[in-house]
């Protein structure tokens, strides 16, 4: 399928709850990054995790803009919003822009990962000051521990050796 049918598949199927429906735009072994629940594998780790989705959340509404692809690597910039289920913000509208990467394989998604402030997510959902703190900690703390900032940092040092 052509990105632009598999982004509408993606957003429908977030919208209506299709959780079955949604992963099969995975392929068997695909992986979602959340920038909130974090990587889910397979396609029934990915049902679980849209299910999750709509613990928290209702009335979802996932808008893809600008979608760009070469070869199997897509890009789309995406704006998100859906109703609060939090208790600090029970039925507040919750929006966020972010950037989503596409890996793709034979038509489906064989990884997905987004990027978007999660900071501007967490004050509209009312979290208390400490607590956006932690979460926020936490993130750093995953992405400074992370192969790809251990690739980055050493080819800082190799990059300051020829300078």
């Amino acid at each position: 399928m052509d990105f632009t049918t598999l982004l509408h598949r993606f957003t429908t199927a977030v919208a209506a709850r299709d959780c079955e429906g949604f992963a099969a735009l995975f392929t068997p072994e695909g992986c979602y990054d959340d920038g909130f629940f974090g990587a889910h594998h397979g396609r029934a780790d990915i049902a679980a995790m849209l299910a999750r989705f709509h613990v928290g959340g209702e009335d979802f509404f996932w808008e893809f803009l600008e979608p760009l692809q070469a070869g199997d690597l897509a890009y789309a910039r995406y704006r998100f919003s859906y109703r609060s289920r939090e208790p600090e913000s029970a039925g507040q509208l919750i929006m966020f822009d972010g950037i989503a990467r596409f890996r793709l394989r034979d038509g489906l998604i064989h990884d997905y990962t987004e990027l978007f402030d999660r900071g501007v997510a967490f004050v509209q959902l009312g979290y208390a000051t400490p607590r956006v703190r932690k979460l926020i900690d936490r993130y750093a703390a995953a992405l400074r521990d992370g192969p790809a900032c251990a690739a980055h940092m050493a080819a800082r040092e190799a990059r300051a050796k020829t300078s």
